[in-house]
């Protein structure tokens, strides 16, 4: 692979973490406002979005509440980080595309195999996000691989 061709990868790949970082950002702090408001049916409703809203009406316990709004900011910083991530992947930072990789790659990891397998969700946008961070962390493993020839990342 030319250093060209590495580097227009890398782009890709940084404006794919920036979006799914700018995602999980708006999505942990609206999870987070909505239990701060009380409506914590609304933020389970908004994580687990294919089930009917109607089964998700009822009275939860704080604590249910708690546990949200700490999935919540667990979804806040991923996102955070990754959106970081992405500006120093576009400037060649191999430790940020390995940094987007690790958290953003656990976090899908985790969302797949209880959301997406359990049919939880719907495809946009969860499952849309999973195929994204994906397709990063496959691409950042294709550039990763042809450094040598490269030269990208000095």
């Amino acid at each position: 692979m030319n250093r060209n061709t590495a580097h227009n990868l890398l782009k890709l790949i940084a404006l794919l973490w920036l979006i799914w970082g700018a995602v999980h950002i708006f999505a942990g702090g609206i999870t987070m406002y909505q239990v701060s408001i009380g409506d914590i049916s609304a933020a389970v409703g908004g994580i687990a979005d294919a089930v009917d809203p109607a089964s998700l009406q009822r009275d939860y316990p704080a604590a249910s509440g708690a546990i949200i709004s700490q999935h919540g900011f667990n979804l806040l910083w991923i996102g955070l980080i990754t959106f970081i991530a992405a500006f120093l992947i576009w400037q060649r930072n191999r430790t940020a595309l390995w940094l987007a990789a690790l958290v953003g790659g656990l976090a899908d990891l985790g969302y797949f195999l209880f959301l997406d397998l359990g049919g939880f969700v719907h495809f946009l946008p969860g499952t849309l996000m999973t195929l994204i961070s994906g397709s990063a962390i496959l691409l950042s493993l294709y550039v990763n691989s042809n450094r040598g020839r490269s030269k990208i990342f000095d």
